[in-house]
């Protein structure tokens, strides 16, 4: 398996300057929604990839592993089963705080987390605002187009909406202030942003494995059992030293249980 470097501090950098760049450009007042909507429109926006994905995909200084548009693990599969990912392929991954994350992760956190966001300042109760977002993985973003319900996906959307609460409310994420606040209409930063409040092992798809459609998990089963001996020789890569902590703290946003498909298990069935 390859070994790239971890490409939080550039990540993080990326964000404080966008943040920055809003409040240079700010002369709208106090206005939370306003502040959160117009770092979406920075880092998210109405896109395919959003333009946090398109920039980190691009930049030299974001290392990403070896893989290209179809060269991953859907290669090979048929239309029916795969459906988008046939067409369009998946985005790179790369290293982020220690973490293999997907770059669709990063527009699922401004985009979608803003979304729910906007959910939660209309006083949608936790029910009804979790529900649309699974709702959503299953059709639109998720299960119809891809054939698969990824819940890294979810619990991406789920620390998006946490960012954009904590900017201006303290110990959203525990132990922290607020990333700003308001000083005579004008919003300061007083804590820089950090992905390692948000990025854990469940953003990684192989660590929190997805739902996918029995035609799909055929096949993926298949190639999961092709990656046993990498597995055997470096378990530490296919493992969370904190899997059911991370199960017991999410699974209430809309995961489906697919810890059958972890590596691990899959590897240590065949061998028993």
């Amino acid at each position: 398996m390859a070994v790239i470097s971890d490409s939080r501090e550039v990540m993080d950098e990326k964000v404080n300057s966008a943040i920055a760049q809003v409040i240079t450009d700010w002369r709208k007042g106090e206005n939370n929604k306003a502040f959160a909507r117009a770092i979406y429109y920075e880092l998210g926006g109405w896109h395919w990839a959003d333009k946090i994905e398109r920039w980190a995909a691009k930049s030299v200084k974001v290392e990403k592993y070896p893989q290209t548009r179809y060269q991953n693990i859907y290669q090979g599969m048929p239309i029916w089963a795969t459906r988008v990912n046939f067409l369009f392929g998946v985005g790179p991954t790369f290293k982020v705080n220690g973490v293999m994350v997907g770059s669709d992760k990063f527009g699922h956190f401004f985009s979608q987390g803003f979304k729910y966001y906007k959910r939660d300042l209309k006083g949608w109760d936790d029910e009804r605002l979790l529900n649309r977002g699974a709702y959503a993985e299953r059709w639109l973003f998720g299960q119809l187009t891809t054939g698969v319900y990824s819940n890294a996906d979810l619990v991406a959307n789920y620390e998006g909406m946490r960012f954009y609460i904590g900017l201006f409310k303290d110990n959203i994420i525990e132990g922290k202030g607020s990333i700003l606040e308001w000083q005579q209409g004008q919003p300061v930063q007083i804590r820089l942003f950090t992905w390692a409040d948000h990025i854990n092992d469940y953003w990684d798809e192989s660590l929190n494995p997805s739902f996918v459609v029995e035609s799909l998990n055929t096949r993926l089963h298949v190639i999961i059992l092709g990656m046993c001996d990498d597995y055997y020789e470096h378990p530490e890569f296919f493992l969370s030293s904190h899997q059911e902590d991370y199960w017991q703290t999410y699974q209430h946003i809309g995961l489906k249980d697919m810890r059958e498909n972890l590596v691990s298990n899959v590897c240590n069935s065949r061998s028993s």
